[in-house]
């Protein structure tokens, strides 16, 4: 069996590395014998000029430093002061500094470059996510000629969004370099159809191929799964201590995200006052739980939607609270995840309304983690990924806050058959299309 060579932004580390992905590319990792490549976390004024080699894991592992300079140019800046919003729709928050392309492409090919002394002909090598576009190109400028992949975990930008970006065509001339392009949605794989279509050169070819600027590459969807099997028995013996205890007996509705700008947050939390507002009934009956953990708080955007943020939860929950009753309970850090777990089990809604989203696996783990004799609800905004293949959920534009508000009350007062109807077809679907099924897909098509 040819080796799998993985790469990406941050490499998990520790004895016992976790997450997403390590489940996902564990098995066929250990058993090619592969190696994980990726940054360490750790800043140096004078990064090494090899790989660093981790012990402690089945499968091999390697790191790179990056300076303060190439941390903020490559990673806070063109990663996610540029990539990261026009991706997610929102160019009005781009800051475009030359600067930080420059170094995005600098980082790109330092990896390149302590990369190459590691690979084989034979190797397969997949690269992971939007801070790694020009990787492949970089590779094979020098000279690797292995099957090379690139998984996209966020959304790809339709025209008039690509067109935002200062470099555009190089963008495409980048990905041109993959034999094969893995999306999340059908949606994004058509966005960067139309986009190559109007802003590079692009000829569709046989069985899922193109022709982009001269060079023949596939593109496909591989919707991510999530450790359907492992999730399901964690959130069964979750400890009830972890569960979130109610003076009034209130049903509880949960959502977890980062406090990203793109999660729709705000959005929710109005909708959450509409329903209070139009629904006195429900006042005592309905709790909301919003779990929030900080992420890149050095980019002035999140510092914004943190302040909106705690000033709607302050001002709903001054608004309607009891002495018995918080609205909302807004948690701005980190939950263990067999904390996350039981309390997705306890809940009667679970509250997916991205604005833009890849996938979002949260919509998942609230579906594994229910009781199939009395399931929670699952809300599910039409513009994450998810939604495409989660149909039996309540699907809702997160804009239209009357939409969202009326879903609440649906699923607050949905009858227990009905609950379990949806939950059926909804679990079936997470089982059957988990993260083992998402990696052996994907890397049969790489075959």
């Amino acid at each position: 069996m040819s080796r799998l060579v993985a790469v990406s932004n941050r490499l998990p580390l520790g004895d016992n590395p976790s997450g997403g992905l390590v489940v996902a590319l564990a098995d066929a990792l250990r058993s090619s014998g592969g190696l994980w490549v990726g940054f360490s976390g750790e800043q140096a004024e004078e990064p090494a000029d090899r790989l660093v080699f981790h012990d402690g894991a089945p499968f091999e592992r390697a790191s790179f430093d990056l300076t303060p300079t190439d941390y903020e140019a490559y990673y806070l800046g063109y990663s996610n002061s540029v990539l990261w919003p026009v991706c997610h729709g929102r160019p009005d928050l781009m800051h475009i500094h030359p600067e930080e392309l420059e170094g995005y492409r600098r980082v790109n090919a330092r990896i390149a470059d302590l990369l190459v002394p590691h690979l084989r002909p034979d190797d397969r090598i997949w690269v992971q996510d939007y801070h790694l576009f020009p990787l492949a190109a970089e590779l094979r400028s020098r000279g690797v000629t292995a099957r090379i992949g690139h998984f996209l975990h966020i959304p790809f930008p339709g025209p008039s969004d690509m067109a935002t970006l200062p470099n555009p065509d190089e963008m495409f001339d980048w990905l041109s370099h993959y034999d094969l392009l893995g999306f999340q949605a059908e949606r994004d794989l058509s966005n960067f159809v139309e986009s190559a279509r109007q802003l590079a050169r692009i000829e569709p070819l046989a069985e899922g191929g193109y022709c982009l600027n001269g060079q023949e590459t596939r593109a496909g969807v591989f919707p991510i799964g999530i450790d359907t099997a492992a999730f399901i028995e964690e959130a069964r013996h979750a400890q009830v201590e972890d569960r979130m205890r109610s003076l009034t007996g209130s049903e509880i509705m949960i959502g977890v995200d980062r406090l990203d700008y793109s999660k729709g947050i705000p959005h929710r939390f109005r909708a959450f006052q509409l329903l209070l507002e139009n629904n006195p009934d429900l006042h005592e009956c309905i709790s909301f739980l919003q779990i929030a953990p900080p992420t890149r708080e050095e980019v002035e955007a999140y510092r914004d939607i943190r302040e909106e943020t705690e000033h709607l939860a302050g001002r709903i929950n001054g608004q309607f609270a009891t002495v018995n009753w918080t609205p909302i309970r807004f948690i701005h850090r980190p939950l263990p995840r067999k904390v996350l777990a039981g309390l997705y089990r306890q809940a009667r809604i679970g509250l997916v309304t991205p604005l833009a989203d890849g996938m979002n696996l949260v919509a998942k783990e609230f579906v594994a983690a229910q009781d199939v004799s009395d399931p929670g609800v699952l809300i599910l905004s039409r513009f994450a990924g998810a939604a495409e293949t989660m149909e039996d959920a309540l699907i809702i534009n997160p804009h239209d806050t009357w939409e969202l508000a009326e879903a609440m009350a649906c699923a607050i007062r949905m009858t227990p058959n009905e609950r379990r109807r949806r939950h059926s077809a909804l679990l079936q679907g997470v089982i059957e299309n988990d993260i083992g099924w998402w990696s052996a897909t994907y890397l049969d098509a790489l075959n």
